[in-house]
């Protein structure tokens, strides 16, 4: 095997490795409102996953660059509120404009053809188009520094607050999401994503 010591390496090769290795990744497309300008902001991340289960938590990793803070961290720790958005392939282009880097005064989907529809439970507007979104609220902030104690990233532990399924991806008598009808896009390295291609059952032991 290939033999590579971490601390050796640039910030460029751990994030390649780290993001060739670590797929497929969900991703959170997350709107978040910033509370002075009102601006909505919209922006993918793939740093994203379940924590727990006896209260509904994800976490949201976002990282800085040049020790900034982006709009979404920002906003996250100030408003304290999001709505996550799961991807397909009909939001794929929207989603991948997004992620564009925008003056924090722009939103990234002002020149859509998105809908963005008012939340219940938090203050927030949510993407309409979207197969499966959940509205959040700030459960944990955790500022990640480095070696020398410099934040290098902003983690967000989220609780779900409220679940929204399409109705073509939900069967509700079972409370089941069918994975292949939802076909979500992951994030692999680069510029490349990926889809459920097939899917293997395999009973866990007791």
């Amino acid at each position: 095997m290939f033999f590579y010591s971490a601390k050796e390496l640039t910030t460029k090769q751990n994030y390649k490795f780290l993001t060739g290795s670590i797929i497929p990744r969900p991703i959170a497309w997350i709107t978040t409102l910033n509370q002075e300008t009102k601006v909505v902001n919209a922006a993918p991340f793939s740093y994203f996953n379940v924590v727990a289960k006896e209260l509904p938590l994800v976490s949201l990793s976002i990282n800085r660059n040049d020790q900034e803070m982006k709009d979404t961290a920002y906003n996250l720790l100030h408003q304290q509120e999001a709505v996550i958005h799961l991807v397909n392939d009909e939001l794929l282009t929207e989603m991948n404009w997004s992620a564009a880097s925008l003056p924090a005064e722009e939103s990234e989907l002002a020149n859509s053809k998105l809908t963005l529809l008012d939340s219940h439970e938090v203050s927030v507007p949510a993407i309409q188009e979207a197969p499966i979104r959940f509205e959040v609220r700030l459960h944990q902030y955790i500022p990640v520094n480095d070696h020398e104690d410099t934040i290098i990233s902003d983690l967000f532990i989220l609780e779900v607050l409220n679940y929204y399924f399409d109705e073509k991806i939900f069967n509700s008598e079972k409370e089941y999401i069918d994975p292949l009808a939802l076909n979500p896009l992951a994030r692999l390295a680069g510029n490349t994503y990926s889809h459920i291609a097939k899917m293997i059952d395999v009973k866990r032991p007791k």
